[in-house]
């Protein structure tokens, strides 16, 4: 290095530091406001305060994000927030959140999408025991998935929203990107194949034209599938990078998912209802009179008042033959005036009607 490059370079240097200076002194002013606002709400001995508010985090979040002037990436920037957002968070409560484990399973990485590394994943067996756990308070919030763009519903989840008395209160968008995982050498080693059922499907033609060789099983996660081929030299695990980290199993192959743009919808559950945070969903089930013309005429008012339906799904109902359930997502809050009459007057001529919750769009991508 010439003298000519090197007192620039020293200069920039003493920048980066003083500019480090301050932005720690400003992170350990906002942990301080933090602290105050616990003790605020804790005021009297409360012990019932709500410090999680999925809508304030979404503000924040697409402030961060209007705010950016490029030098980073807007998801960068706003991941940087979210990890600051989360240690303040941690300093109120520490949250305990419930996903579909073992550790490495995409809903533990959603998990720290949602809510930053500062939270207590806590992982549990099934979907209906996320469900559980949250409902017993055994966690605050659980996380678990609602459909994938190629496979589509995860029924288990249905299920569980059908009875639950937990709402929506969150949603994040996580993309898929699917790994071979194995200690065997190389693919023509590898007798089995083990992962979620979904994720079999999701990389049904690579296994075809890759592994035709390889038996195929389905687990309940894919985390258990990477325990499992750690376990078994000549089997392998369809799982992600992470898994690969935490399980020390050689990745084979990346990227095996037949779909590039394979994406899974998570939802947060959770006990409080959210408040509006200006660009919100809410989401509903409802079933209608087995006649003609029956889910036209229950679905017109939202028509009749603009309101976007962003997603609608049917399935089988388990208590009558032939009747079926329909899963609406549409756009706007339930406490904003025209989409609250809008549902009532959807309510109205519904045979059974049950509204989910609204929540926030998620402003990270």
């Amino acid at each position: 290095m010439t003298q000519t490059t090197e007192q620039p370079l020293l200069e920039i240097r003493d920048q980066i530091d003083a500019i480090d200076a301050q932005i720690q002194q400003l992170i350990s002013q906002r942990a301080r406001l933090a602290k105050e606002v616990a003790r605020i709400k804790t005021n009297g001995g409360q012990v019932d305060a709500v410090f999680y508010r999925p809508e304030r985090e979404a503000q924040v979040l697409r402030r961060v994000i209007e705010r950016n002037d490029g030098s980073l990436p807007a998801e960068d920037m706003a991941r940087l927030f979210r990890e600051i957002m989360s240690a303040c968070l941690a300093l109120e409560q520490p949250l305990r959140i419930a996903y579909l484990g073992p550790e490495g399973s995409y809903s533990h990485a959603a998990v720290l999408k949602q809510f930053g590394s500062f939270v207590h994943p806590y992982a549990v067996s099934s979907i209906e025991d996320v469900f559980k756990a949250v409902e017993r308070k055994e966690a605050n919030y659980g996380v678990v998935p609602v459909e994938n763009s190629t496979e589509g519903v995860v029924s288990a989840t249905q299920n569980c929203l059908i009875d639950t008395p937990l709402q929506v209160c969150g949603e994040l968008d996580l993309p898929i990107h699917h790994c071979l995982l194995s200690n065997a050498g190389s693919l023509d080693k590898v007798r089995k194949v083990v992962a979620h059922a979904q994720a079999l499907a999701q990389c049904r033609t690579w296994l075809q034209n890759n592994l035709p060789h390889a038996e195929l099983e389905a687990v309940e996660s894919n985390a258990r599938a990477a325990q499992l081929a750690q376990q078994n030299p000549q089997w392998a695990a369809i799982a992600s990078e992470q898994a690969a980290q935490i399980y020390t199993l050689r990745v084979l192959e990346k990227h095996i998912e037949d779909n590039r743009q394979n994406t899974t919808k998570f939802w947060v559950m959770g006990h409080e209802a959210t408040e509006p945070s200006g660009e919100d969903k809410t989401a509903l089930i409802m079933t209608v009179p087995n006649k003609s013309g029956a889910l036209l005429h229950a679905l017109e008012p939202f028509a009749e008042q603009g309101i976007s339906m962003t997603r609608i799904i049917s399935r089988p109902a388990q208590h009558k033959t032939w009747d079926y359930l329909f899963f609406i997502d549409v756009l706007g809050h339930q406490k904003d005036s025209k989409v609250r009459d809008t549902l009532e007057a959807v309510a109205e001529r519904a045979a059974w009607f049950k509204l989910l919750g609204s929540y926030p769009i998620s402003p990270l991508k």
